[in-house]
């Protein structure tokens, strides 16, 4: 139990470090202006409005790719339960997301296709996990 436990917590951590960085490699692409007061909403949203799709793009992969890494990560230590593992720290990256959509003013299309793109990585890390992880370490545990 132990081991779920923590194969949940670090793939959220690796989740939220692999988003971090890749989030931090799109800002070095697009970088916001160096006097933008990110509490102040409107301006803020003139700024959310003059970025070009790839800005938004780039957040969208970050995310994804949090999902996947999370949850492969989560997988590998509980070494089973992949479908449960990858929606567990999947659906934590979900909330995430809806939350900073919430509070931080992104294009409708963004809004909806990044939490389109979350649910379909939920589900194809789980598929992917569950083929390249748990069936890997089932077969080893048989022929040992």
């Amino acid at each position: 139990m132990i081991r779920k436990i923590a194969a949940v917590v670090l793939g959220a951590f690796v989740a939220i470090a692999l988003i971090a960085i890749v989030e931090y490699l799109g800002h070095q692409i697009y970088p916001p202006p160096p006097d933008l007061d990110i509490t102040d909403k409107e301006a803020f949203k003139t700024y959310s409005d003059s970025l070009p799709a790839g800005a938004f793009l780039v957040v969208g992969i970050a995310w994804m790719i949090g999902v996947f890494g999370g949850g492969m990560l989560a997988t590998m230590i509980a070494r089973e339960a992949a479908v449960t593992n990858c929606t567990i720290v999947g659906g934590l990256v979900l909330a995430g997301t809806i939350m900073t959509i919430i509070s931080i003013p992104h294009p409708l299309w963004f809004s909806v296709g990044s939490i389109i793109a979350i649910i379909a990585t939920i589900f194809l890390t789980s598929q992917v996990a569950a083929v390249f992880v748990v069936d890997t370490i089932t077969k080893q545990n048989i022929s040992d």
